[in-house]
């Protein structure tokens, strides 16, 4: 799509309404299965780590239980680390890389974190690929009080005790080329507004929070990845998806204040991954791998400093 083409759904200019929502909904179709995917495989967790329903979401029938996996042996005496996956259904490696740190991974940090991982936080947008929930509303800007997103609100209701006290946060996501075929057009025209067109890095990239800037943390972790798969450079500008590069691979948003997941604590370190699953240099198991390597070498860094 480019500017001066218009999205298929609403009137140009005017911002959508319930009958536009509601258009935009019925277009989308189920094209994996939550429970098979996501739930299966959480389940058979249960004799290592305990197993938190902390809410659900009464989009269909059957409705979509939500699920955290918690460390067993929980010491408050240990630094709580929280992994995020799936806020954005439709990026993929971000719910398996968070299932896949659980299950080749969390172990070896038994007894030196708490963790605290969410695999899949929208679990509808996982089904039918898309980045909003059934309402139309991006869950990765609906992160505060009164939400509107049953997804994020139910995420900070399961997060609200560990709040102050969680060490890190790692929230997995990608930057795919359906951001601008599909997911930023769609937002300009539920908003009303002109569709810009933007560029897609080629490559991982991080986010940091520019309120409180970690960017040796986030250098350690891009160090890590860089061995898995390849780093985003800087386009012609100097940025990365409109925002300017701090450090090779580093860009850094107000987390708290644009309501991103990453920003639902008071972690001193935080970072959003980026991966580019649509790279001719990358492969989807690179993508998971890729996620995994970012979750671990964020703790690894946490632990020794």
């Amino acid at each position: 799509m480019n500017s001066g083409e218009h999205y298929a759904i609403g009137t140009p200019g005017t911002p959508w309404g319930a009958a536009e929502i509601s258009a935009w909904r019925a277009r989308r179709q189920r094209q994996r299965r939550y429970a098979d995917d996501v739930l299966s495989v959480i389940e058979s967790f249960r004799t290592r780590f305990d197993i938190i329903e902390y809410g659900r979401l009464e989009y269909a029938a059957p409705s979509y239980p939500l699920f955290a996996v918690r460390s067993r042996a929980w010491n408050d005496a240990l630094p709580i680390v929280l992994v995020t996956g799936g806020v954005h259904g439709y990026e993929t490696s971000g719910v398996h890389g968070a299932l896949r740190f659980i299950d080749r991974h969390a172990a070896h940090y038994a007894g030196r974190v708490n963790l605290l991982v969410v695999p899949c936080v929208s679990p509808w947008a996982y089904e039918v690929i898309q980045r909003w929930n059934p309402d139309a509303i991006d869950p990765n800007r609906s992160f505060f009080g009164d939400s509107p997103a049953p997804e994020s609100a139910a995420l900070l209701r399961l997060v609200a005790p560990y709040r102050d006290r969680v060490r890190l946060h790692v929230d997995l996501h990608e930057t795919t080329d359906t951001d601008e075929s599909e997911f930023r057009p769609a937002l300009a025209a539920r908003d009303g507004v002109a569709y810009e067109p933007g560029e897609i890095p080629d490559g991982f990239y991080l986010v940091d929070d520019s309120a409180h800037p970690q960017t040796a943390f986030q250098q350690a972790v891009l160090a890590a990845v860089a061995q898995v798969t390849h780093i985003a450079p800087a386009d012609r500008k100097g940025e990365i998806i409109g925002s300017p590069v701090v450090a090779p691979g580093v860009i850094e948003y107000p987390l708290e204040q644009l309501g991103l997941c990453a920003g639902i604590t008071q972690a001193a370190y935080k970072t959003t991954t980026e991966v580019y699953p649509d790279s001719p240099s990358a492969t989807p198991e690179q993508c998971i791998v890729a996620q995994v390597t970012a979750v671990c070498a964020a703790i690894d860094y946490v632990l020794e400093h």
